[in-house]
This record gives structure tokens, C-alpha cells and sequence, in this order.
């Protein structure tokens, strides 16, 4: 990562206390956006709102919610679309007289609000409009830098806020991601387990148990997920919090990400762009599975009920970036230790692509 970034996160007062950050308030459900008056008058954390959102969700959920608060309370708005250095500031400045930051919309936004009201020692209200990925409701913020998204950990909202009409008239391919970023879990207990056999790395078994019992919950409601249904976000919404949950837990990204998402990164660096970040980390899962001896084909089965891709053709990644990108991937976070850690060649790389495709 560039230096720059290691300064995007204000330094905090050392302090040996362990924090279990935890989301106060969750709301999901059909309307939900009109809980969020009630939701921040519980909170009671003040009166000055900066409602953050993206150019696309401005004009729509962004100016939705800033009529619902609009005479309640004290209302600036801010538009941001990228996660830079500038960006942030220019929210940090935009919030810095805020109570809260309410980001609404999806990866980028909410990771800006991450950062930024974590600098300014304020909260953020998380209000998603699809369910792509976990970061709606981890402390876990991804920070696009010349090298590749990199992960900087701020803190969890606290509050979610999560309109599952909004979310199921999203495209399926982000539901699809946000599905495959959960089954990932698998595996990244199980590169978790070996890294505690192997150089052993504390486990918190209350984190593992949940984050496995929400991979399992979507495995086994896999053929409920269907593009445009409530019932299909609300699942996925739901599984995508309890992971956050899992990693509030256990103070780390350990219980929701393991070799797959080293994998993720990989591939995000190689093609940047051209894969979703659940869709890369569902490959990875199907990888590392199969090197971890389970039952890689199960995970594949699921994946491809719930319209997720399974193989690098179907989501236009060629064989061979896909190949390195299991080479690259122990030199991605190399002080997590994973099963992708284990000295795999470029020839075994081309055959487990290879078995992506077989029947």
C-alpha cells in the first residue's frame, strides 16, 4: 500500500481495553427507510445530520431520506463517488460540525463514511441500496490504491438501515455478489483453523460459529434467492449483517475473510474492474475449498443457484489472470496465512482453474 494511505485513519490513543464495536439499531424490511427519524431520535447522538450519498442515489434514495429528515433536524447533504485522500477530506470538511453521518448507497459511500466519521470521532448510519458485499455493516473500509484495494479497519455503524424494496430493485449480479461474499466464510474459517494448527493464531470460536452458521443459513436458502424479491434481499441483507457481526466479534476480518478474498485481491489488482469483489471471492471460495479436501463442488452447486459466476469465463476474466491470481494471492496481506500460503505453483494454479470447469 502507498504511504499516503497509512495515513488515511487518524491515530487513535493506545489503549489495551479490547472494544467490541456492535450495530445499536437494525432495521430490514419493506420500507424501512421511513424507520430511520425513529431510528436516529433512539440514538439520540444529536441533531446535526450529513447525509452522504452517491450521484446515482442522490437523486433518488439520497433525496428520499433528506425529505423524511428535512425540519427534524439540522441537514447538510455531501455527494461523493470514489474513495480518495481529496474525497474524504472534502467529507471530513463537509461533516466536521456533524453529530452523524448518514451514508446512503452502496461499497464506496459507505466505506467513505467509514473513514470519515471515524476521524472525526463521530458515528455513521449505514443505509444500504443493494446488498453487494459485508462492508454495510463491518468496521472493514476498502481503499482502492495504485497496488490495489487495500482494507483499512475504522468501525462499524451504528445503526443499519436496510430497504428491501430499494435493495431487491437492484441488479441480481449485486445480490449474487453479496451472496457469494457470505459462502466465502466457509473457507475463511477453515484457512483461520489451519493458521491456528499451524502458527498458532488465537481463534475466537464464538465469531467462528457465527460466521459459519451464516454461510450455512445461504447454502441452504440458496434456491430462494431470485432476482427483484424482498424475501431474497431481506436473506442476504440479514446474513451480510450477522458477518459483520462475526467480525466485530472477533476484532478482525479473520471469521469472513481467509485465502478467497487474498485470491479477490489478486484479481481485483490483475483486472481491476472487471470482476465485483463477492463474484472474485466466490471463485476464490471454490478454490480454496477443494484445496482444504471439503466439498468444493457443493459450494459451486450454490454459487450456481443463486446466480453467482463459477468459472473466470463467465465473467469475461481470462484462465490465465485467474491462474496468477492464485499465484499472487500469498503475497497479499502475507501476515494472514491462509491455505493459499502453501507454496502452489503455476502449473498446479492452471489446473485448479482447470477444475473450475469440470462437471
Amino acid at each position: 500500500m502507498s504511504s499516503e494511505y497509512f495515513k488515511i485513519l487518524k491515530n487513535k490513543v493506545f489503549d489495551k481495553s479490547k472494544w467490541m464495536q456492535l450495530p445499536r439499531d437494525v432495521v430490514i424490511g419493506h420500507d424501512a427507510l421511513d424507520q430511520i427519524p425513529r431510528v436516529l431520535e433512539e440514538l439520540a447522538l444529536g441533531r446535526s445530520i450529513l447525509l452522504l450519498s452517491g450521484p446515482r442515489t442522490n437523486e433518488v434514495v439520497g433525496n428520499r431520506v433528506a425529505a423524511l429528515l428535512d425540519g427534524r433536524f439540522d441537514l447538510s447533504r455531501h455527494v461523493t463517488d470514489a474513495i480518495t485522500l481529496d474525497m474524504i477530506r472534502s467529507v471530513e470538511e463537509a461533516g466536521s460540525a456533524a453529530d452523524i453521518i448518514i451514508a446512503v448507497g452502496g461499497g464506496r459511500v459507505i466505506d467513505s463514511a467509514k473513514i470519515a466519521s471515524f476521524n472525526l470521532d463521530c458515528q455513521f448510519v449505514s443505509v444500504p441500496t443493494a446488498a453487494s458485499h459485508d462492508g454495510i455493516a463491518s468496521s472493514r473500509a476498502s481503499v482502492p490504491t495504485e497496488e490495489g484495494s487495500s482494507s483499512l479497519d475504522a468501525h462499524p455503524p451504528v445503526a443499519i438501515v436496510a430497504d428491501t424494496g430499494i435493495i431487491a430493485a437492484a441488479p441480481h449480479r449485486l445480490l449474487a455478489s453479496g451472496c457469494a461474499d457470505i459462502i466465502s466464510n466457509y473457507t475463511a474459517i477453515l484457512d483461520w483453523e489451519l493458521a491456528h494448527r499451524l502458527r498458532g493464531e488465537v481463534l475466537s470460536e464464538y465469531a467462528i460459529a457465527l460466521s459459519r452458521m451464516t454461510a450455512e443459513i445461504l447454502v441452504k436458502d440458496a434456491h430462494l434467492i431470485r432476482p427483484n424479491s424482498e424475501e431474497s434481499a431481506w436473506i442476504v441483507t440479514k446474513a451480510l449483517v450477522s458477518s459483520g457481526v462475526a467480525m466485530s466479534i472477533a476484532g478482525s476480518s479473520r471469521p469472513a475473510s481467509g485465502g478467497e478474498h487474498k485470491f479477490g485481491h489478486a484479481v481485483e489488482r490483475l483486472a481491476p474492474g472487471k470482476v465485483l469483489h463477492g463474484e472474485a471471492c466466490g471463485l476464490g471460495t471454490i478454490i480454496s475449498m477443494y484445496l482444504h479436501g471439503g466439498d468444493w463442488r457443493g459450494i459451486r452447486d450454490s454459487l450456481r443457484t443463486i446466480g453467482a459466476p463459477i468459472t473466470p469465463a463467465e465473467v469475461g476474466l481470462p484462465d490465465h489472470i485467474a491462474a496468477e491470481a492464485i499465484v499472487m494471492a500469498k503475497g497479499i496481506r502475507p501476515e494472514r496465512f491462509t491455505i493459499f500460503d502453501m507454496g502452489i505453483t503455476q502449473e498446479s494454479a492452471e489446473d485448479l482453474i482447470r477444475m473450475l470447469y469440470r462437471e
